[in-house]
């Protein structure tokens, strides 16, 4: 694994413990030798995991829409921030970058990612790892919609279990490691209607 993209609040969430789980995995990525792939911004979790894989020595690359630059505060301590026109272009940019893809505590902007992406590996577009920092048990509440939307038939089992969670970095990063792309196709066959 060469690269892993971290999605995240460019807000501060309401506990510490989600900005000390944030530099956590960046300094994790650095001492793995893992580059880092992020949204670019210098601010709370954003800027968290880049300045903690910055610190110890990892390759961190930022991208940013134009848009963004001002009103997220483009981090200018990178040595490679991307500036692209859209959130389009951002998200295409950052899954081509990355071979992996971790979503930290964060809004609709982050669930939006990191639903794209696993939405992507479903669909067989790919076969990267999706996962989710269960900080605090920030995800449990999702993570048991995601059971009932199984339980409802909207979702097989095998691709509930494409999208792995953790609340500990080191495992979360060791599960990414060890992941494989299920075979089973997303379609339904023509006699299961």
């Amino acid at each position: 694994m060469r690269r892993v993209c971290v999605f995240s609040g460019s807000s501060p969430g309401q506990h510490p413990a989600h900005r000390r789980a944030a530099s956590e995995i960046g300094s994790l990525l650095a001492r793995e030798g893992v580059g880092l792939v992020y949204g670019g911004a210098s601010v709370w979790l954003m800027g968290a995991v880049a300045d903690a894989a910055r610190r110890a020595g990892g390759e961190v690359i930022g991208v940013i829409p134009r848009s963004l630059v001002e009103r997220e505060v483009a981090h200018t301590g990178l040595d490679d921030l991307r500036v692209v026109g859209s959130m389009h272009e951002r998200k295409a940019l950052m899954a081509e970058l990355s071979d992996a893809f971790v979503a930290l505590p964060g809004g609709i902007g982050t669930l939006e990612e990191i639903f794209e992406v696993w939405t992507w590996g479903q669909l067989g577009s790919h076969a990267k790892p999706c996962a989710l920092l269960n900080t605090r048990g920030f995800y449990d509440r999702l993570l048991g919609f995601l059971d009932h939307v199984v339980d409802e038939a909207f979702l097989k089992p095998v691709h509930r279990g494409m999208l792995v969670a953790s609340s500990d970095p080191e495992k979360l990063l060791d599960v990414i490691a060890e992941y494989r792309v299920p075979t089973e196709t997303k379609w339904i066959a023509r006699d299961e209607r």
